[in-house]
């Protein structure tokens, strides 16, 4: 898929004011500084379009992002960012949860783990709530370039086998870089596939 445009559309923090329009969205979400933002530039090919930050933790707001004037790309807050404070954590779990469960145009949830990182509890945990909801996600491993290819396969390997201690099946898993491009292709294309699908 060729993205040949993309353009912010609306900030907010209650999923009852996200666009009307009857799209696709695909959401992506992670843990504070896994490399959301960057990644959504990578995809879109728009260096400035999420905005990054070496700080964690930035993106307090649901973002949406209209792609070739027919779908949409959702940068959600992080979440497990043990540094907020506690009033603040609880306003973010409602915007996430809210909208993971009430959204009827998000077709897929993408959760960005670090692929340099073992399997952390709150991405576990996090994991369990959307197969207990039934929400349709994949898994992205962020930041491939950081390691050579076969600490990148054994790493995503062990991961995957700790997954399938609880889960009867993986869902769809991408290996990703926003350095060199890796796995931007294979994204789009899985992309391509769910849009062609009836929404709802």
């Amino acid at each position: 898929m060729l993205v040949n445009s993309a353009r912010f559309v609306i900030s907010n923090t209650d999923p009852a004011k996200c666009p009307q329009e009857k799209r696709h969205e695909y959401a992506f979400i992670g843990r504070s500084n896994v490399g959301k933002s960057s990644l959504i530039n990578m995809l879109t090919g728009r260096k400035g379009l999420a905005m990054t930050s070496a700080t964690p933790g930035k993106t307090l707001l649901i973002n949406h992002f209209l792609i070739n004037d027919q779908w949409m790309i959702v940068d959600l807050p992080g979440y497990g960012y043990a540094q907020r404070s506690k009033s603040t954590r609880a306003d973010l779990k409602r915007i996430i949860e809210s909208y993971i469960l009430q959204r009827e145009q998000m077709t897929n949830l993408f959760v960005l783990v670090d692929s340099r990182h073992e399997p952390q509890k709150v991405d576990m945990e996090f994991f369990e709530f959307l197969g207990e909801n039934g929400v349709p996600f994949s898994i992205v491993f962020t930041k491939a370039d950081k390691l050579g290819p076969n600490a990148v396969k054994a790493n995503v390997e062990a991961y995957c086998a700790k997954l399938l201690e609880t889960w009867e099946e993986l869902p769809p898993i991408f290996v990703t870089s926003s350095t060199d491009g890796r796995g931007r292709d294979a994204i789009l294309s899985y992309i391509e596939e769910l849009n062609r699908l009836p929404l709802g």
